[in-house]
């Protein structure tokens, strides 16, 4: 005798069957490479080698480290910056694109619902009928109304693959932005003191030209009065010229500075001008005894971990087309001849299954494009992985060439100061003894220039030095302690640049998130 299929526990041994698939994943593990990493900053001071394993902490709060130069100026151009500056924008416009494509990805885990409504003219033929085949058959017009629901049931975690993918692609994109926000900071900075270098060179000639105009007036006098020869004469005009023209030199690269600075401010050059401010020697001291956990909170590290984590997830759907897939689809509503009969009990409709295809599909043969798609997926991780090694590299590398850059820079300011004291000892020297007629003019032209000379020496290592604590701050992920609390009514850096980027977490962590990541604040390990 025949067994009938009891539907009342088919039916939900099958649904058990397809939810205990549908929670499986072809992705593999995720892992963090394995890193070669040293005990100690080679260029760090003694005694400052305690570390701990690091973790990303991308998303944690840096605060306005740039207030540490105690620049109200600066505090202003940061702020403008971060209101107007172009890059940021588009930065957070690509974080708002891939949080839209996370979303449409994980769109793909529920039914999809719909309704529609339309007439279908149709002449059937005389065969489907069972009529001769010279017979003739009359058009109809079917009229419809009806929701239909579409699901894939992801048996395989193709589309939960999908989905961890595109959320690991979110999450990149904020370290991104973070990145962008962080090297837009850092730019204003280094491009603000770059232009009061120029400012303090600039006043270097200015005192110049008016010593020398005065000179040269001077000189004008006693070779009037027939103490001195034309050629001393000749000569104080000929320094005269040259430090006027050197100080246009210098106002030119002022005005490229500005115009620079006007760029990442977001303004047109037009319409920026910074007053002349000369550049004072920075008293700020960065500890080069730094952990390491300080290397998380670079952006750039962690936008390359979440890319890897999204490749690995990419395996597990290349690897889900090797098996079936599952769509559940149907169709309820009216079906009528007559538009005036569409609504009524008796023209109600259903349909389960397809319209065109199977439920159940796998293909059997596909010339390589599975095993391609899975090739590709696992070189895709490969690169991630190198991409990945080699951004940690060159953070460490930033980091030892920032420190060894302000270490030297000390004792490189140290020396010339004391060539600085030293010229203007030789040029007085030189001054006294020319009037004493003891050396010619050029003994006391040669003094002067070389007080003109480590004078800007002195000035140029004083803009290094404040561009090198900048690039060590930036170096190091944008600041190198605890992180300080927002200022009352602070606002989201991210909000003038589009508000996509506010707290710069979006959605719940996936199971994409690499090991240890997190969404909000983490504290810094002490040392």
């Amino acid at each position: 005798m025949t067994q009938r299929f009891n539907s009342s526990r088919g039916l939900p041994l099958l649904l058990a069957s397809l939810l205990v698939l549908a929670g499986c994943s072809l992705a593999p593990t995720y892992e963090r490479p394995l890193l070669d990493t040293p005990a100690a900053f080679k260029e760090a001071a003694a005694g400052d080698s305690q570390w701990k394993p690091a973790q990303p902490a991308e998303a944690q709060p840096r605060g306005d480290w740039w207030t540490i130069f105690a620049d109200d100026t600066l505090n202003a151009l940061e702020n403008q910056a971060l209101a107007a500056n172009q890059d940021l924008k588009a930065a957070a416009a690509r974080l708002a694109q891939a949080r839209a494509l996370e979303q449409n990805a994980r769109s793909g885990l529920f039914p999809q619902v719909g309704v529609g409504f339309g007439p279908t003219r149709q002449r059937p033929s005389p065969a489907s009928q069972g009529l001769a085949a010279d017979a003739d058959t009359t058009p109809t017009t079917l009229w419809r109304a009806q929701g239909t629901v579409a699901y894939e049931a992801d048996l395989f975690g193709r589309v939960r693959s999908g989905a961890d993918a595109a959320g690991a692609d979110a999450l990149q994109q904020r370290a991104l932005f973070q990145s962008v926000l962080l090297a837009l900071q850092a730019d204003v900075a280094q491009a603000y003191f770059l232009v009061r270098e120029l400012d303090a060179t600039a006043a270097l000639y200015r005192e110049t030209v008016e010593l020398r105009g005065q000179t040269l007036r001077l000189f004008q006098r006693r070779f009037d009065e027939g103490d001195i020869s034309e050629l001393d004469l000749a000569r104080a005009r000929t320094e005269l010229a040259a430090a006027q023209s050197e100080a246009l030199g210098v106002a030119r690269q002022r005005a490229v500075a500005e115009h620079a600075l006007a760029i990442l401010l977001g303004q047109a050059p037009a319409a920026f001008s910074l007053p002349p401010q000369p550049l004072a020697r920075l008293t700020v001291r960065i500890p080069a005894g730094l952990p390491s956990a300080l290397l998380e909170r670079r952006p750039d590290i962690a936008a390359a971990e979440y890319a890897m984590a999204a490749a690995n997830a990419r395996i597990g759907a290349a690897r889900a087309a090797y098996f079936p897939r599952l769509n559940l689809t149907g169709a309820f509503g009216y079906e009528s001849a007559d538009l005036g009969d569409l609504f009524k009990w008796s023209s109600r409709s259903f349909l389960l299954g397809p319209l065109v295809g199977t439920a159940l599909s796998l293909p059997l043969l596909d010339g390589g494009a599975r095993r391609a798609g899975v090739d590709f997926a696992n070189a895709k991780h490969e690169e991630e992985v190198a991409n990945y090694r080699q951004a940690v590299l060159k953070a460490f590398k930033e980091v030892e060439d920032n420190l060894a850059g302000l270490r030297l820079l000390d004792a490189q300011n140290q020396a010339q100061d004391e060539a600085v004291s030293a010229s203007r000892r030789a040029a007085r020297l030189s001054h006294i003894q020319y009037r004493e007629g003891s050396v010619s003019y050029l003994s006391v032209i040669d003094a002067d220039r070389s007080v003109l000379q480590q004078q800007r020496v002195a000035v140029s290592l004083d803009g290094e030095r404040a561009r090198a604590t900048v690039g060590l701050i930036r170096a190091l992920g944008g600041s190198w302690g605890e992180a300080p609390a927002p200022a009352a009514g602070a606002s989201d850096p991210a909000a003038p640049a589009a508000g996509q980027a506010a707290a710069a977490t979006g959605s719940a962590p996936s199971a994409a998130t690499p090991a240890g990541a997190t969404a909000g604040p983490m504290a810094t390990a002490a040392k």
